[in-house]
């Protein structure tokens, strides 16, 4: 009963209603058509409307192209699959569900709108399989096959109509506001940084906030190619903006971490901070319209302001001034470059201009949680095949439903790190849709004659459950409610009415998500904290890796997977204090990883000395099995990091023989940053203690 309240005080907003009207309009539309062609489910025609239904047209245009590409697929794997098997019901329930869970195995490590046809593709399949043995006297497998993809064409080429066609809603709109608040966050991150000594601690949630935004600008990007409105067509444009937002997430962090450190030691350098704070804001607000050939471009006092910072500081903070003067520049360079693909964006051309190094790759450089993605595969599996033999062994004539919706539903909410209370509420949503179906075959339908009739008497529940499907807090039941309705009232040409049929169909509405939720409990539902866990896992081992990588364009895509993790990482609201510092550090952490791709270049530099060699060889290791332990348990044991800190040591030591102050002044600031960045090592009190006694 929790939501029934809020779903009786619910009142609609005038885009609610709106979006309410179009989809019905759709519906109405598809159902219309599907009786006209004497399809053999009209009803699944209304229920993809319902499920492609979203109030942005882009967004209806790309998962209508999804859904008949995955609905094409899954019928062709059926045609193929059924004359072989279904003399074989248990090998070919094992097929059906291995197909079931390698689909969605694939869908979940795309990690962008397309997966969709692959999820589709697998339990589709097992739609059309079951439909076929159902009706196997009256329909081929290739008659439902057909039945299936035309009735979903209908109802996505209806949706899609309609949508972009009455009252249109253009996601671009929406990508650029978005857009235009991340880089004004970013701005706001950077004047922190630079002008407020307490800065330290009230960064930290807007950055988490930028990583978090990019990795859904990133997805959202997709859509617009499926539209016209503003920023049509500019997705890969969008996306290489959002890759190089995410390395001004780097530099912030990393000039963040300096400034802590000086701050630790002497405070009299601050007093050029806003000074040069102001110039590089000034810099860049006149960097409108840039060139390709101002890409590398600094502000004029640049140098000066850097030698005012070194004049007043003090002999301890020279190294890590230099590392901040690398940070500063390093900004300006990547935030000319975004306003650079920002006009560009805007001005409507999709180039990207060959001096820039660009991140897109042809297979995204997100976060991939493999483990997550075999969990979920294997649950699919389990779900499927039980369904598939209580189906089997109980000769239950609505068993192909059940076996329909458990892997429907085993698939659906996939995403999560536990759905098992989101199917819980899918199950809730159909037994109330039972109820109300009940009535309506009962009492209102047996007076239903003409289709006008029928849009008449479908109107009030369809347009109220609608109206709250933009309400994420509504939409997880509301949406049941109405799918569950539509698809049980079994909409035909020649409609009869069953009271077991319906009893039977109820029934299987609830044991298929039932299942579901069985074989997710156990196999792959997890806590927000243990989903963190994991992913901090997943962190340790890409700082591993990041050792063997040289600095260059394989380094930045590797860099900006890293920081794709972290946003996905701050969207678990874990309740551990350990844990959420593990995840602030896991940042700052990422930021600092360019020092360790920096030692794969020290060590193929042919001008290094053989000790030196070997020295940054021995470090190499020591952080290759620090990171090995942090993959396993996260926390270092006291003795290996003493053993990384006198690996560093020994680098620093072996320097005093190298003539080349330039080489030298570089390892040091790498020293510095991955002592005090990836280890978080404050400075030494015999440092601090030098500072305030004059020496």
């Amino acid at each position: 009963m929790l939501l029934i309240k809020p779903i009786l005080a619910f009142r609609p907003s005038r885009m609610d209603m709106v979006f309410a009207v179009k989809t019905f309009i759709a519906m109405l539309l598809a159902l219309f058509i599907a009786f006209s062609l004497d399809l053999t489910y009209p009803m699944w025609a209304a229920g993809t409307v319902i499920i492609v239904a979203h109030p942005f047209a882009g967004m209806v245009s790309s998962k209508a192209v999804y859904r008949i590409l995955g609905t094409l697929i899954g019928g062709i794997v059926a045609i193929v699959l059924t004359p072989q098997f279904i003399d074989l019901p248990i090998f070919f329930t094992l097929v059906l569900a291995g197909w079931v869970g390698l689909c969605l195995y694939i869908s979940l490590l795309d990690r962008t709108p397309r997966s969709y046809v692959f999820m589709l593709a697998g339990y589709t399949t097992v739609m059309v399989v079951c439909s076929s043995i159902n009706s196997i006297s009256t329909h081929s497998v290739f008659d439902m096959a057909l039945g299936r993809i035309l009735e979903i064409s209908v109802a996505v080429l209806c949706s899609a109509v309609v949508s972009s066609t009455l009252f249109p809603a253009h996601l671009g709109a929406l990508v650029q506001k978005r857009v235009q608040k991340t880089l004004d966050d970013t701005r706001q991150v950077f004047r922190s940084i630079l002008t407020d000594p307490e800065h330290s601690h009230r960064y930290t949630q807007l950055l988490a906030a930028i990583t978090r935004d990019t990795s859904d600008i990133h997805g959202l990007a997709v859509h617009l190619s499926y539209e016209r409105g503003a920023l049509q067509g500019m997705t890969k444009s969008l996306q290489e903006l959002l890759h190089q937002v995410s390395m001004t997430v780097a530099n912030l962090v990393a000039m963040s971490e300096r400034v802590a450190q000086l701050d630790q030691i002497d405070t009299n350098y601050r007093q050029v901070l806003p000074v040069l704070h102001e110039h590089v804001l000034q810099f860049l607000r006149t960097q409108q319209h840039v060139q390709v050939d101002q890409l590398k471009q600094l502000p004029e006092s640049f140098e000066q302001d850097f030698t005012a910072l070194s004049e007043l500081a003090v002999a301890e903070q020279q190294i890590i001034l230099h590392a901040l003067k690398m940070d500063v520049r390093h900004f300006v360079e990547n935030v000319v470059t975004i306003k650079c693909l920002w006009d560009l964006i805007q001005q409507g051309d999709k180039r990207i201009p060959e001096q820039i190094v660009t991140l897109t790759t042809s297979y995204p450089s997100l976060h991939r949680d493999h483990g997550m993605a075999v969990r979920s595969a294997v649950a699919a599996v389990i779900a499927t095949t039980i369904a598939f033999l209580l189906w089997i062994y109980s000769g239950w004539h609505a068993g192909y439903m059940m076996a329909q919706l458990t892997a429907v539903t085993v698939c659906i909410l996939s995403g999560l790190d536990n759905p098992v209370p989101a199917l819980r509420l899918f199950i809730r949503g159909s037994v109330y849709a039972a109820i109300i179906t009940m009535f309506y075959a009962f009492v209102i339908m047996p007076e239903v004659h003409e289709f006008w009739q029928l849009a008449f008497v479908l109107a009030p529940l369809s347009l109220y459950l609608l109206s709250m499907l933009p309400n994420p807090p509504l939409m997880g039941l509301a949406l049941p409610m109405l799918i569950n309705f539509i698809m049980s009232l079994n909409l035909q040409n020649r409609y009869s009415t069953d009271a077991v049929l319906l009893i039977d169909t109820a029934l299987a509405g609830v044991m298929g998500p039932i299942i579901s939720i069985f074989a997710i409990y156990f196999i792959r539902a997890m806590s927000p904290e243990t989903s963190a866990s994991r992913i901090l896992t997943l962190h340790y081992r890409a700082m591993r890796e990041a050792l063997f990588i040289p600095y260059g364009v394989q380094f930045r895509i590797h860099l900006r997977s890293m920081l794709d993790r972290i946003g996905v990482l701050n969207t678990k609201l874990v309740q551990s204090e350990q844990l959420k510092q593990a995840m602030n550090l896991a940042l700052i952490e990422t930021s600092a990883v360019i020092n360790l791709s920096r030692l794969a270049e020290f060590i193929q530099n042919p001008n290094v000395s053989v000790s030196l060699q070997q020295a940054f060889i021995a470090l190499q290791h020591s952080l290759e099995q620090a990171f090995l332990v942090q993959e396993k348990q996260q926390i270092l044991p006291e003795g290996l990091k003493q053993q990384v800190f006198a690996e560093l040591q020994h680098v620093e030591q072996c320097l005093a023989a190298e003539p080349n102050a330039d080489f030298c002044m570089r390892v040091k600031m790498n020293i510095n940053n991955i002592r005090s960045s990836i280890f978080h090592e404050p400075p030494s009190a015999e440092m601090i203690h030098a500072t305030e006694t004059g020496a």
